[in-house]
Order: structure tokens, then sequence, then C-alpha cells
């Protein structure tokens, strides 16, 4: 009987452990615990360790305070001009408060996903299909604010929504393919056109530079052929100037000598008649001289008869 009882003791005390061990709660980083006292919410337990009382004390839910993503499936949306499209979302949210995201609702996790869903299908019923095509970030940033506030009653603060994939009906898909085709065909035939265009204007450009260097060159031409012209104009008359002035310069030497040498009236009058020897030297038929002249040459022959005679 001793030994019975120091079982039954040493089993209620392994009890006791137990249950005492089970009160130790030690709550890790970014984490959260709810804990209710018989069936109503006590209080939310933070990073650290707590006690709860035996028995009257439960931890009802642990709380990841960490940002989570959820990639939901791909659903069915109908743009405002009737074409039906399959568009799958990816949401960033995180727990801001664990009373609310124990007691708030349900499954969050599907009441998210249910309001994604609808809040889709009201942005992209207001949107034609070109417009939800190139709307990403105005999609993103309506779902993201009609969401935040959905679900802030819940305790769950959605920091970013994105659409990940958009996938309209395969006849929709040949049509943008085929339209995207013609599009780029536009586009090279608009390249080539721009290039030839680009061509013909550098060609001409260039037919008119050397048209105009052409016309330079032979305006230059002319300019020198003048300048030359001109220079050999300027040499002849400077060279017959020159020559008029040495024969004024002889005439005046000669006249200085004949002062000089104190000629009579009769040199004077031999003088006259040797320049109208030279004036009719092969050239005049006749010839008028003046009487003094004619006097002159009477005295000049009978001096030269003289002096024949002796």
């Amino acid at each position: 009987m001793p030994v019975v009882g120091t079982v039954l003791v040493i089993i209620l005390i392994v009890f006791i452990l137990l249950i005492l061990a089970s009160c130790i709660k030690i709550v890790p980083q970014a984490q959260a615990l709810v804990v209710e006292r018989l069936g109503a919410y006590m209080g939310t337990w933070s990073v650290g360790i707590h006690f709860k009382a035996p028995l009257i004390d439960r931890v009802a839910k642990r709380v990841t305070l960490k940002e989570q993503v959820v990639d939901f499936a791909p659903q069915p949306v109908i743009t405002k001009d009737n074409v039906t499209m399959r568009i799958d979302t990816v949401v960033f949210f995180q727990i801001t408060d664990p009373k609310l995201f124990a007691y708030g609702v349900e499954n969050p996790i599907m009441a998210i996903e249910n309001l994604t869903a609808t809040t889709l299908r009201n942005i992209i019923g207001d949107l034609e299909l070109d417009e939800t095509l190139t709307s990403r970030e105005v999609i993103n940033t309506k779902m993201r604010s009609s969401l935040d506030i959905a679900t802030d009653p819940w305790g769950i603060k959605v920091n970013r929504v994105e659409l990940k994939n958009i996938i309209p009906p395969a006849p929709i898909q040949d049509a943008m393919e085929k339209q995207m085709k013609a599009e780029r065909e536009r586009r090279a035939d608009i390249l080539r056109a721009e290039g030839e265009k680009k061509s013909t204007i550098l060609v001409a450009e260039g037919h008119k530079e050397s048209a105009i260097l052409d016309a330079e060159a032979e305006k230059q031409a002319e300019i020198l052929r003048a300048e030359a012209k001109k220079e050999a104009t300027i040499r002849e008359a400077e060279g017959q100037a020159q020559a008029i002035l040495k024969v004024q310069q002889a005439n005046a030497d000669g006249l200085k000598m004949l002062k000089e040498a104190a000629a009579d009236s009769a040199v004077l009058q031999l003088k006259s008649l040797e320049a109208f020897a030279k004036a009719a030297d092969g050239q005049a038929t006749k010839i008028i001289i003046p009487s003094d002249i004619q006097g002159l040459a009477g005295v000049v022959k009978a001096i030269t008869e003289v002096a024949k005679d002796n």
C-alpha cells in the first residue's frame, strides 16, 4: 500500500508539473497570441514569456505579424465593351490587430479572395479592353485602396495588390497579334520612307552645295581674270607714260644743252630742219616749210658747195 501511494504521489506531481509547464508560453518574434479566459477574450500576448491560469485560460489563436502574400486563382471578368477575360491577382497584406483578425471574420483568406474578385470585377467593368491592358497601375491602386478599407475591420492592412496575368480570349489574342504585326510593318514602312526621304534630301543638298561651289569658283575665276586684265592695262599705261616721260625728258635735255651751248638762230633753224626731215622720212609726199627755214636751207647749200671747192 505505501508503494501504491508513492506511485500515485509521483504521478500527481508529474501531472502538476505538466500542467504548470503548459501554462508557460513563450511568444517568438513577429507573432502574437490571442488568449481567452473561460471562453471570453482576455488579451493579446506579444513577444516574450507569459503565464496563463491552468484550465481556465487557453490560446485561442496564434497570429503571424509578418507581411504575407496570397496568390489567387484567375478570376473571370467582363470589360465595359463586353470582352470576357481572366485575371489573377497577388495580394500583399499584414495583420495589424490580432484580436480583430481572430474575431472579425471566420476565414480571413477566403474573405480577402472573394473581396478581391468582386472589387476586380467592379473596376474592370468600367474599363474597355484597351484600357484594361494599359492601366495596370491604375487598377492596382484602386484595388489596394478598396481592399484596405474593406479589411480594416478585420485587423488586416493591404499593402499592395498586383495584377499577375491578364488573359484575354484566344480570338482577342489572335486579333491583338495581327494588329501588333500590322503596326510593326507600318512602322517599318514609315522608317524606310523616312530614310529614303532623308537620302533624297541629302543628295539634293549635295548637288546644291556642288553647284554653289562651282558658281563660287567661276566667280573667283572671273574676278581673277578681271584683276589680271586690269593689272595689264595699268602696266601698259604706266609703260606708255614712262615712254612719254622719257621723250619729254630727252627734249628737255636737248633744249638745255642748246641753251648751255649759246646756239644762235641759225643752229636752231638747222635743228628745226632736221626735225622736218625726220617727219618726212619716207612717209610724207608733200611738206610745207616755213620761209625762214627755206632761206636757211639756201645758206646751208652754199656753205656746203664752198666746202667741197676747198
